[in-house]
């Protein structure tokens, strides 16, 4: 068994990243992808780490409704 997401599941993940707020894409992409710590995030953005931190969380948040939202509407009728 691996824990990699079905190839549908990346895409929506991708399109769910690439609707975030520019900031907030590069440090979601910055922590995720590039491995880097909130610190070091904070110190090249020149925001504080609670700062990162919350934009990290809203990141998280926005990608999750965004992929639930995605995943129901090929049945919903409106």
């Amino acid at each position: 068994m691996t824990d990699d997401p079905d190839p549908e599941t990346t895409k929506r993940i991708e399109r769910a990243v690439r609707k975030l707020p520019r900031l907030q894409r590069e440090i979601f992409l910055a922590a995720r992808l590039d491995d880097m710590s909130y610190v070091e995030i904070a110190e090249r953005t020149g925001l504080s780490v609670g700062q990162v931190e919350r934009e990290i969380a809203r990141a998280l948040v926005s990608i999750a409704r965004r992929i639930n939202r995605q995943q129901r509407r090929w049945w919903r009728f409106r």
